[in-house]
């Protein structure tokens, strides 16, 4: 059964990575779908939420870059309870846990540094509670290739995704999406 993400990133594969205020007002004035808030804190997150929310975007916030936010599982109870937030994202697997069983829809982020890195994220994957992967940098078609094979989950591209080439190699090499900062993407 496809997860609602799953079914989302199908329908909007480019994502808008909003890193401030202004990235927010661009994600907001785009024809985008799907915004990742990397910014914010505790005290302001509810408020960028609800302005992306209202623009009529599906709002994912990055729970370990939110000033405030502890790498635990209350912080996803805290984004449930004081946000709009449709999801999260995080590179912790007891926040991702916590967050799903929330209802939240929720992406588990894996930084591909080295094979110990892509070995790693394997192990995660057999026990994930993850609607969907995102794999960084996303600028490594042959990684995006393997991990995609190891998963039925979807994969996200995002990091150093900077031109059009970057974004159409992510997506054939089996990332069902890509995540950018760069706006000049975000109508492809």
């Amino acid at each position: 059964m496809q997860s609602s993400l799953a079914k989302i990133l199908e329908a909007y594969p480019v994502i808008a990575a909003a890193k401030d205020s202004a990235g927010v007002e661009l994600a907001c004035e785009s024809s985008i779908n799907v915004v990742f808030l990397l910014f914010g804190n505790i005290v302001s997150i509810s408020s960028i939420v609800k302005k992306v929310k209202s623009c009529g975007k599906i709002v994912f916030v990055h729970m370990d870059l939110i000033d405030g936010l502890d790498n635990k599982e209350i912080s996803a109870k805290y984004i449930k309870e004081f946000t709009e937030a449709d999801g999260i994202i995080s590179t912790k697997s007891n926040v991702v846990k916590a967050a799903s069983e929330l209802n939240l829809m929720t992406v588990q982020r894996f930084f591909m540094l080295d094979s110990m890195a892509v070995e790693k994220a394997k192990k995660h994957m057999e026990f994930t509670y993850a609607d969907a992967f995102e794999i960084l940098p996303g600028v490594i078609p042959k990684t995006i290739k393997k991990i995609s094979s190891m998963t039925n989950i979807p994969i996200i591209a995002g990091g150093l995704i900077v031109d059009k080439n970057d974004a159409y190699s992510a997506l054939e090499s089996g990332a069902a999406a890509i995540s950018t900062t760069n706006s000049s993407l975000w109508n492809l």
